[in-house]
């Protein structure tokens, strides 16, 4: 991407995300996010209404009267944004390209982070660690963050997920609220390193696909490539038979993604590219808020 492209580019998600994250998503994101990670304050009596579970044992055997633990939110989280940027993400036929929206999507989350005073860091990854930035904070890292999301060129053009995951729980000793941002077209099955993830952080899906990744329209011979393979075929699309077996292989990926996040407690939310992922984020914040 041309310079002069990219600066306007950049400057175009700048001020969209910005006005988002600022306008709709300050107070949400906050009740979404803050008050996971506690730390200890004090210990004090026992009041009625407390809750039986922070009452410290040492401490009232001591005085021989109940006393709590007091607990403070801890007013800094780290905020991690796994990217995919596989090939399948150039994939565009309804609404904008993939790697656009994911781009809208983490930007807003970035501003979203640095207005509650939230580092945010990012991994790139395809089937390999493409590029890690550190955590930080600040109007200039995000838009290094930004600028990166737009013209970043991956080396491999595969998907896998759990590659992101391991190299994450083994970065990050401290716990984050992360980000997968991804079409979650991936054959590899990434349960187990789900599992040491979610024991550690506190994870978050959003899928972005393309309507024409969930159906064949009816239009005769068509070739399909898959864009991280190479490989491509004739189909001929004019066949019920067809239509019908390739809805249903997506519904069962989908149904797949959908049982192994949840066996995992992660949060999930599907966003089509001719969708509004304002109204996606805000219905995913409020439904972590009451949790």
């Amino acid at each position: 991407m041309e310079a002069n492209e990219l600066l306007k580019k950049v400057r175009k998600i700048d001020i969209k995300t910005r006005g988002l994250s600022q306008n709709i998503f300050a107070g949400e994101y906050h009740t979404a996010f803050k008050g996971r990670g506690m730390t200890f304050a004090e210990v004090r009596e026992y009041q009625y209404g407390d809750d039986v579970r922070d009452i410290d044992w040492n401490v009232t055997a001591r005085h021989n009267r109940p006393y709590i633990k007091v607990y403070e939110e801890e007013r800094e989280l780290t905020v991690m944004l796994l990217i995919d940027v596989s090939r399948s993400r150039l994939f565009g036929a309804v609404g904008e390209e993939k790697r656009e929206m994911i781009a809208e999507i983490a930007a807003t989350l970035a501003y979203s982070a640095i207005t509650n005073n939230d580092k945010i860091g990012v991994i790139f990854f395809s089937d390999r660690i493409e590029k890690f930035i550190p955590p930080k904070k600040g109007k200039k890292h995000i838009l290094l963050i930004i600028r990166e999301l737009l013209d970043f060129t991956p080396q491999n053009p595969g998907t896998d997920i759990g590659v992101a995951l391991r190299y994450m729980t083994d970065a990050l000793k401290k716990r984050c609220t992360t980000f997968v941002i991804s079409d979650f077209i991936d054959e590899h099955d990434y349960t187990r390193q789900l599992q040491v993830a979610t024991g550690k952080h506190d994870l978050i899906a959003i899928q972005v696909y393309d309507k024409r990744d969930t159906s064949l329209p009816d239009i005769g011979l068509m070739r399909v490539s898959d864009l991280e393979t190479g490989a491509s075929r004739w189909i001929d699309t004019s066949s019920a038979k067809t239509r019908k077996a390739y809805g249903k292989w997506w519904y069962q990926r989908q149904q797949t993604l959908v049982e192994r996040l949840s066996h995992c407690r992660v949060d999930l939310a599907s966003i089509a590219t001719d969708e509004d992922f304002a109204r996606s984020l805000m219905t995913l914040f409020k439904t972590r808020a009451t949790h």
